[in-house]
């Protein structure tokens, strides 16, 4: 029997809601989503990142995501092309958000070694998207079955999305109330140097100052805005502020599409008649020429009903994994920026500035003899950059370095790393124990022991 508070909870999330921010946030996701996949090909990245590399890096568990082979990878972003296309007009929409969702994941989850927060986003606002009636007002899918015209939807329906927007930005934000970031102005005081050449604004990137600035009102800016977004007095002063941050912010740093993603996300927490009459401004450009047919019919809007278990269930159980999951760095012990166990899916944004060189060592058993291996061979420059600062990434090259010379015809050999790495600044020190047979060791969700800890030596 259900207490008074959770009926309460049930009928709060139920309550009937205008769909009009559901439908324009389907828009937007759609159309950015479609601008990134052209983007992406025609950088040729699928080839460079894709297809060429002789090594792909695994996030722990999904080992066996590899790229598909010939022109296999291409076809997969065929299919994004086509179902953001499905996604923005609402055409076979729950079949496109699927195939999105399923494609886009898919690609993340080849190479670690491109792992950015803001994919980590999109893959989870796909998810959400498969299970919500974003096409039952203004698209395509009215034309073939008006009977699934819904003016209202469930609250949790737009409110889930609010949610996942408000997590990225409040982690981010208390993520940033740290030693380097508030008090040594790190690395913002390193990387804003070298961008005096930008017009107008270059000259006070020289300045210290500048990056105390910078650092302290970024901190303060994911802290706070989805207070000001949510509160209809400051609305618009909020959206301003995300306008500027994020246009700041893309045009300082390589993120892609992510300030654009923001930027357009955001809206849907502006009212429902700014929802309404966004719509309405763009419906003529949705008229079928032929019949004259729009895609808002006057058939009667069906009834939304209540939330099924399933949905409950669903929904309960994403909530706490999107709200705990980015604590368990707190399940480790140790500098979390030094061994980055727990640090991606945690909504840590641009928070360090780590570089390493790391020398791999492989000994033949039998005879002793040892070399040192010359990465490149194997990697590209991103790989390398990436695993030279990571353990997890370190101890899959040494397996992958182990199978290789496996083949060469070694006997059981050994693979041990000496790794060198600064973090904001600091002076080079190893980040592992250079006389572990990496070979011997498995990834786990354990705490790596074999990772040097950190001592926190004075910056110059």
């Amino acid at each position: 029997m259900l207490t008074r508070p959770y009926r309460k909870i049930l009928d709060h999330v139920d309550r009937p809601v205008s769909i009009a921010p559901l439908v324009t946030f389907r828009m937007a996701f759609g159309l950015v989503m479609l601008f990134s996949t052209i983007r992406y090909l025609s950088k040729g990245w699928v080839h460079t990142q894709l297809v060429a590399p002789k090594v792909h890096f695994s996030y722990y568990g999904f080992e066996w995501v590899k790229p598909l082979p010939g022109t296999g990878m291409y076809w997969v972003f065929s299919i994004m092309i086509l179902a953001c296309i499905g996604i923005t007009l609402g055409w076979y929409y729950r079949l496109f958000a699927s195939l999105f969702f399923l494609c886009f994941t898919y690609v993340e989850l080849i190479d670690i070694t491109y792992y950015l927060n803001h994919y980590y986003f999109v893959s989870m606002v796909a998810l959400l998207m498969v299970f919500v009636p974003a096409n039952r007002y203004f698209s395509l899918d009215l034309l073939r079955d008006p009977s699934i015209r819904q003016e209202k939807v469930r609250r949790w329906q737009v409110g889930i999305f609010k949610l996942q927007i408000g997590i990225v930005y409040c982690y981010a934000g208390l993520a940033k109330i740290n030693y380097d970031w508030l008090v040594n102005a790190l690395p913002l005081s390193i990387w804003l140097p070298a961008k005096t050449g930008v017009p107008v604004i270059g000259f006070l990137f020289d300045y210290k100052m500048t990056a105390y600035a910078f650092s302290w009102l970024g901190m303060l800016f994911d802290a706070l805005i989805i207070g000001g977004l949510l509160w209809k007095r400051t609305r618009w002063l909020a959206y301003i502020a995300v306008v500027v941050f994020h246009s700041l912010t893309g045009m300082l740093f390589q993120i892609g599409v992510f300030p654009l993603v923001m930027i357009l996300g955001v809206t849907i927490f502006f009212s429902d008649e700014f929802h309404k009459r966004l719509i309405n401004c763009f419906s003529y450009f949705f008229q079928l020429v032929s019949n004259k047919k729009k895609l808002i019919p006057t058939q009667k809007s069906v009834n939304i009903g209540k939330t099924s278990t399933i949905a409950r269930i669903f929904l309960i159980t994403f909530c706490a994994i999107q709200l705990l999951f980015p604590w368990r760095y707190l399940l480790y012990k140790g500098n979390v920026f030094w061994t980055e166990e727990g640090y991606r899916f945690a909504w840590r944004v641009m928070l360090m500035e780590k570089a390493g060189t790391a020398t791999f060592y492989v000994k033949d058993g039998p005879d002793g003899r040892e070399g040192s291996v010359i990465n490149h061979q194997f990697l590209n420059d991103h790989q390398e950059k990436q695993m030279a600062m990571q353990p997890d990434m370190i101890l899959q090259f040494a397996h992958y370095l182990d199978d290789y010379y496996k083949l060469q015809g070694m006997v059981e050999p050994e693979v041990r790393a000496e790794v060198w790495v600064t973090l904001n600044a600091r002076p080079a020190k190893l980040l592992i124990d250079p006389k572990v047979d990496l070979t011997t060791l498995k990834d786990s969700w354990k705490t790596k022991t074999w990772i040097q800890p950190f001592d926190e030596p004075k910056i110059k």
